[in-house]
């Protein structure tokens, strides 16, 4: 059985309106809207695991978009969930990305540790190349995003 984003992304954890111009400033909002709906996570540790993965490589990694992931052992962690937060920004995050230019879409993954975290990320890559990235960012709300995430 496949993954599915629906089953990642929660409409709880979808911020249409990232204010953060900066990297670390639109992980904290993204954390805390997953926290939101998992209380049971660990803001600093998971903030602390997805900016170790950051440090080794910028996850900045298709025009406009970037996908922060980690694994994340922690306090409610399960071990074969993703758990995840989709931020969109209208002004942009200057984030280091490998093309030079500002983020405008974060697709935040939590990873259990026996998780198929590869069938996620290429899932949401798929979804880059799609209509689907163009209604994500033009969203109104968060159903709308649930809906082009199907």
């Amino acid at each position: 059985m496949g993954i599915s984003l629906n089953d990642i992304f929660d409409r709880r954890s979808i911020k249409l309106d990232i204010k953060s111009t900066s990297k670390e400033g639109a992980f904290a909002e993204l954390i805390g809207a997953v926290v939101d709906s998992h209380p049971e996570f660990d803001p600093v540790r998971v903030l602390a695991a997805i900016m170790a993965r950051e440090n080794k490589m910028s996850t900045g990694i298709a025009p406009g978009i970037a996908i922060p992931h980690a694994i994340y052992d922690g306090a409610g962690a399960k071990a074969d969930e993703i758990v995840g937060a989709i931020g969109v920004s209208k002004t942009g995050i200057e984030y280091d990305a490998l093309d030079g230019k500002p983020v405008h879409a974060i697709f935040m993954l939590i990873i259990g540790e026996k998780a198929n975290h590869l069938e996620a990320l290429n899932l949401i890559c798929t979804l880059a190349q799609s209509e689907g990235f163009a209604l994500i960012k033009n969203a109104k709300t968060p159903m709308a995003v649930m809906a082009a995430l199907s």
